[in-house]
Formats: structure tokens, sequence, C-alpha cells
């Protein structure tokens, strides 16, 4: 009898182990990011493109007229080519460790800096990044809608000839009503159909908003000086403006959550699809960037108002169709980002709570994020500050420098050389951004908020 003892408490941790296993697979094969891995490069391609181009190419030519023909070129390109870098970084240490990938930001964070401090270091930085992006794209698809019924019903730019004056507040709603059923589609493969769309539809509006501008010509009395009048409200607009380049550039804070939709083997590792498709996306962003930028600060100087398709009015049909484009794309980019946060909150009562995987519990925590999204969007519709000032705090580091910091921290390139130059510079320019871009959006919210009445 006392021989057995050993073997059957063998067996008993064995089958309580595979047990446990048995549930990790489960919850795994439940959450959002981790659910299916049949995705392909396009998936990648399309997926990239329509979490990176966004409201933030909307509000480029005002970047351009607050930073300066040559500052706003040198930022632009300087913002293409370190974005591109640290993406193929994050793509590179997706499976640097032979049998794990790290399907989440912050895991990738918790390899590089530890359990506790990763999870300290990147949470915090993501979600204000993916909330802050679905609270202005709140704003941004209820702006769109608005400006298509003011098109549709002859008002003027500043509605005072409108037959019906209908609030912004509304127009939020109406675009939330969409989320509140989309955000019950289970995971990223499920929202592809919708991140497609976005994709085709970014790439559309992006080149009605600069064609149409050409179409336009140069505006009577152009003028391509600082806005602002006095000193002190130029150097703020210029930082508010380097929020708003970075603010362009948010996709980093999704891509690994995208690659992990990605099949992977050691014959064939996920990152090669995943970089054909990066490198697709890249050329549309260049494609829609670039453009949308230079033409319309060429076209209409330092009288470009924070959205480009709201300073254009003619063909007014046009113009209605590119923002309900812009609607179409703020739906599926909505969707991108708020995937990794419903991810998060998913595995916390799951994982953490021990909440049992239904739909009923999917169902009661995406329905209040979108709420909290669409009441927060309402409250503060302040577009370019809410841009400036998201675009530096936290955007930034996500984008520009923490994939530096963690590429010299677990493969400790040679010091002096060129990988360590390259990181070192990349994080100089990203800490730059962190820290003055957030002041200039700041003063801007505070500018607008004097005026502005809630609600209304």
């Amino acid at each position: 009898m006392g021989t057995q003892a050993p073997n059957d408490d063998k067996t008993y941790n064995q089958t309580e182990m595979d047990e446990k296993l048995a549930r990790e697979k489960a919850i795994n094969d439940w959450l959002p990011i981790t659910s299916a891995r049949n995705a392909k490069w396009w998936y990648s391609a399309f997926h990239n493109v329509t979490a990176m181009v966004g409201a933030g190419v909307l509000g480029l030519p005002y970047a351009m007229a607050e930073l300066g023909w040559g500052p706003g070129i040198v930022i632009l390109v300087l913002s293409w080519i370190i974005t591109l870098y640290t993406l193929w970084q994050m793509v590179e240490m997706h499976e640097m460790v032979p049998g794990k990938r790290f399907d989440r930001y912050h895991e990738l964070g918790q390899y590089a800096f530890g359990e506790k401090l990763g999870l300290y270091i990147v949470v915090p930085q993501q979600l204000v990044v993916e909330v802050g992006v679905c609270i202005v794209y709140m704003v941004t698809g209820g702006r769109s809608l608005q400006k298509v019924h003011n098109i549709a019903t002859g008002c003027s730019v500043d509605q005072t000839d409108c037959k019906k004056n209908i609030k912004l507040t509304y127009f939020i709603m109406i675009f939330a009503s969409v989320h509140f059923v989309l955000s019950h589609l289970p995971n990223f493969h499920s929202i592809s159909g919708v991140s497609l769309a976005a994709a085709v539809m970014s790439l559309s509006y992006s080149t009605i908003a600069w064609t149409t501008s050409l179409h336009k010509g140069v505006v009577e009395n152009v003028q391509y000086g600082y806005k602002a009048k006095s000193a002190t409200g130029t150097f703020f607009n210029f930082l508010a403006a380097l929020g708003e380049v970075a603010f362009a550039y948010a996709g980093h804070n999704v891509v690994l959550e995208i690659q992990a939709t990605i099949p992977s083997t050691p014959e064939k590792p996920s990152k090669g699809p995943m970089w054909k498709g990066v490198i697709f996306a890249y050329i549309v962003v260049a494609l829609c960037y670039f453009p949308v930028a230079l033409v319309g600060y060429y076209i209409f100087g330092n009288s470009v108002t924070d959205n480009i398709l709201v300073t254009l009015e003619r063909p007014k049909w046009i113009i209605a169709t590119a923002n309900m484009f812009v609607v179409i794309h703020v739906i599926g980019s909505y969707q991108i980002y708020a995937m990794p946060v419903f991810d998060m909150m998913e595995t916390l009562l799951v994982k953490r709570l021990n909440f049992r995987p239904t739909f009923k519990l999917r169902f009661i925590t995406r329905t209040t994020y979108v709420a909290f999204t669409m009441f927060v969007g309402i409250t503060f519709p302040f577009f370019s500050g809410l841009l400036g000032f998201f675009g530096g705090f936290a955007f930034a580091p996500t984008t520009y420098f923490l994939p530096c910091v963690m590429w010299l921290a677990i493969y400790k390139p040679r010091k002096f050389g060129l990988s360590w130059w390259c990181n070192y510079i990349c994080i100089f320019f990203g800490v730059l951004l962190m820290v003055l871009s957030p002041i200039g959006g700041l003063r801007s919210i505070i500018v607008q908020a004097k005026t502005y009445k809630f609600y209304s």
C-alpha cells in the first residue's frame, strides 16, 4: 500500500496539471487576441492601414500650418522613417524566444523589464492610447456625420442658416450606436471585413482631400506664416502640432496583437507575412499622409482648419462622400483599437477574478466600454487639442521609443554601434515629443474650453 501513495500523488498532480492546461487553453481560445490564428499577410496590411491612417491624416495640414514648411516636412519624414524602424523591431521581437509568442504589447514589456515593472510601464500607456483613440474617433465620426447632414440640408459651415440645427452630441450618439453592435464581434478575424472596408475608405478620403484641394486651387491672399499673433501662441501651437503628428503614427499599439492572428511555425515564422503586410501598409500611409499634409497646407495656408474636409466646401457631393468615407473608416479603426482593450478587460475578469467566459460577460463589458467612450467624446469634443495632448502624452512613447528601449534591454547591441546609435536617436526624438507636445495640446484644450458649453 505504501508504495502506491507516490504514484497516486503523481497521477493526481498530472491530472490537476492537465485540467489547468485545458482551462488555460479554453480561455485563450475565447479571448479575442488568441482565439484565431489563420490570418494571411494581407490581413496584416489592411489592419495596419486601418490602425494607422485615421483622424490624424485630416489634421496634418493644420499641423503643417503650426509647424511651417521646413520643420513640418522634416518632422513628417522623420516620423515616417522612425516609426517604420520601431515597427520592424516589434515584428522581430514577437517571436524572439523559440516556442513562445508575445501576443500582446504588455507581454513583450514584461519580458524586457520584468513581470511587474513591464505591466506598470506598458499597460497604462497602451490603455491611454487605445482608449484615447476610441474617444477621439467618437468625436471624428460624429463631426463627419454632422458635416454630411449640413451639406445635405444646405447649411453653412457655422450652421447659422440651418433649418434644423442638430447638436454634435446627437451625431456622436448615432455614430456610437454602430459600435454597440459591432463591439460584440469576438476577435480580430471577425472584424476583418470591417477593417478591409475601413482601409479602402482611408485611402479614398485621403485622395479626395488632396485632389479636391488641388482642383480648388490656391486660395486668394494665402498666407504661410504662423497663425498665432504672439510668439507665445506660436510656440504652444508648434508643440501641439508635434502631438498631432505623433497621433498620426499610432499603429504600434496594436501591431503585436495583429501579428498574433497570423499562423507561425519554426519553418515559416509569422514575422515574414507580417512584415510584408507592414511594408504595403506604410506605402499606403505615405500615399495618404504626404499629399494631404503638403497639398492641404499649400492650398489653404494657415487658414486651414483642424480637419481638412471641414475646410473644403465644394463640390458639395464629393465632400459629403469623403465625410461618409471617414465615418466608415473610423468605425473600423475604432474596432481595431478597442479589441486589445476588450482583451485586457476580459483577461482580467476571467483569469484574475475567475468569472466564467460567457457571452453575457462579454456583452456587459464591451457595452460599458462603448458607452464610456461615447460619454467622454460627447463631453470633451476638442478635436485638435485632444490630438495634441494624447499624441504626446502616450503615443510618442509607445510608438517612437518604447520599442527601442525594449530592443536595447533584450538584445544589448554593441555600444556605439549602428543599432545602438539608431535606437538612442529614436529615443531622444521620442522623449522630446513626449515632453513638449502635451504642453501645447493642453493649452489648446484650455483655450477652447473657455468658450465651450457642455453638451451644446
